[in-house]
C-alpha cells in the first residue's frame, strides 16, 4: 500500500516543513482564484477607472464603470485582501496605487501584465483535454483553446515588444536596422494578432512586412489592427504555417515566442534558411527559461514552465512532428536544430527577464 513520504517506512515528517509547505500551497491556491478577480478587473475596466482617480468609494467606482455596486464592493474586498488596492476605513474609500496601476491599468506601459490573466480563462477550460493528453500522449493544439488564449497572449506580450523590439532587439542585430531603414522585406512567422509586425512596420515605413500564422481568426484580427493603424500599405497577413509560408529573399525572418510551439522547429528553420535573402537574418525570440529545471525556480521560470505544460508542449505534440520541445529546451538544443537546418551562425543578441533574442544566419 502506498504511504506518504517517510510515513510507514520508519521515517518521520518534519512538521515545521510540512506546515511551511502547506502555507505555500494555500498561498498559491489563493493566488489562483484571485487571478479570476484580476481578470475581471481588467476586462471590466475597474483598474483603469481607479488609476489616477484618488480614493473612491465602492459606489463611486460602480458609477464610473457602470457596474453593480454590490459586486464592485465584493471585488474591492478581494483586492484589499490581495494588497492590490489599499483601503481607508475612516472614509470607506479604496485606492489603486500608481505603481500598481502601471502593472494593471495601462496596456501602453511596458510593465502592464494583466493580459496573462485573460489567457488563464482558456487554460483552465482545457484541463480535461490535458488530463486525456497525459494518458494518451496526444496533443492539444492551439486551435483547441478558446479565443481568450489568443487575445490574452497577444495582450500579454505586446507591452514588452513595444518597449524593446525596435529600440533594443532590432538594434542588436548586426546591420538589420540599417536595412529596415533603407527598405527591406520581412516575414513575421507565427505573428498571431500581428502586434510585433505592426510595431516594426510603424517604425520602418520603407520596408514591407508579411505576417504569417496558421490560425485564421488571429490573422483576421491582425488585418483589422493593421487597418486601424493605417499600415495596410506596408503590411500584409496570410494564413500559413512555419513550414509553408510563401515568399523568398526576405532580409529578416522573425519568430516571436513561437518556434518552440511547432512540432517541427527544424523544418521551420530550414524553410527560413531557404527563404532568406543573401546576408539575411533570422531573429528567434524565445522564453528566458533554462533546460536545467533547478535554474527555473523563480517566479518567471515558474510561470514559463507551467505554461509549457498547459500550452507549448501539447501544441507541439498535436502537430505530430519530429520534435516536441516545450518552452525550456535551452539555447544549446535550439542552436543545434538551427545548425542542422543550415543556419550555422548563432548569437545571443539581447536578453530580458522574459525573453532571449538570438541572431541566426547562414
Amino acid at each position: 500500500m502506498a504511504t506518504s513520504a517517510g510515513v510507514g517506512s520508519g521515517g518521520t515528517l518534519d512538521q515545521d516543513r510540512v506546515q511551511a509547505f502547506l502555507e505555500r500551497v494555500i498561498t498559491d491556491s489563493g493566488a489562483a482564484v484571485a487571478g479570476l478577480c484580476t481578470s475581471l478587473g481588467d476586462r471590466l475596466g475597474l483598474y483603469t477607472a481607479m488609476a489616477g482617480a484618488g480614493p473612491l468609494t465602492s459606489a463611486q467606482l460602480a458609477a464610473r464603470t457602470g457596474l453593480v455596486e454590490r459586486y464592485v464592493r465584493e471585488w474591492l474586498a478581494a483586492q484589499v485582501a490581495g494588497e492590490y488596492v489599499s483601503y481607508a476605513p475612516d472614509t470607506d474609500t479604496y485606492l489603486l496605487p500608481a505603481e500598481h496601476a502601471a502593472v494593471l491599468a495601462d496596456p501602453e506601459l511596458p510593465t502592464y501584465a494583466a493580459g496573462f490573466f485573460t489567457a488563464m480563462q482558456a487554460l483552465y477550460a482545457t484541463e480535461d483535454a490535458l488530463v486525456e493528453a497525459f494518458r494518451t500522449g496526444e496533443g492539444v493544439g492551439w486551435e483547441e483553446h478558446g479565443t481568450a488564449l489568443f487575445a490574452g497572449t497577444a495582450k500579454f506580450f505586446r507591452p514588452g515588444y513595444a518597449a524593446a523590439l525596435v529600440p533594443e532587439w532590432l538594434t542588436a542585430l548586426e546591420g538589420v536596422r540599417e536595412k529596415l531603414e533603407r527598405g527591406a522585406r520581412v516575414a513575421d512567422v507565427g505573428c498571431g494578432y500581428g502586434y510585433s509586425t505592426t510595431l516594426m512596420a510603424r517604425a520602418f515605413p520603407r520596408s514591407r512586412f508579411h505576417g504569417f500564422d496558421f490560425h485564421r481568426p488571429s490573422i483576421e484580427a491582425a488585418r483589422g489592427i493593421a487597418d486601424e493603424e493605417g499600415l495596410a500599405d506596408r503590411v500584409s497577413f496570410e494564413v500559413a504555417t512555419a513550414q509553408d509560408y510563401p515568399g523568398e529573399d526576405f532580409d529578416l525572418i522573425t519568430f516571436f515566442d513561437c518556434l518552440h510551439d511547432t512540432g517541427d522547429p527544424g523544418g521551420a528553420l530550414h524553410h527560413a534558411e531557404e527563404a532568406l535573402a543573401d546576408g539575411g537574418t533570422c531573429m528567434v525570440v524565445e522564453p528566458n527559461a533554462s533546460a536545467n529545471a533547478q535554474e527555473n525556480a523563480h517566479p518567471i521560470g515558474r510561470a514559463l514552465t507551467a505554461a509549457s505544460v498547459a500550452v507549448c508542449l501539447p501544441s507541439a505534440l498535436a502537430q505530430h512532428g519530429p520534435q516536441a520541445l516545450g518552452n525550456h529546451a535551452g539555447e544549446e538544443t535550439m542552436r543545434e536544430i538551427a545548425d542542422e537546418a543550415g543556419l550555422h551562425h548563432w548569437r545571443l543578441a539581447a536578453e530580458s527577464p522574459l525573453n532571449r533574442v538570438y541572431a541566426v544566419g547562414r
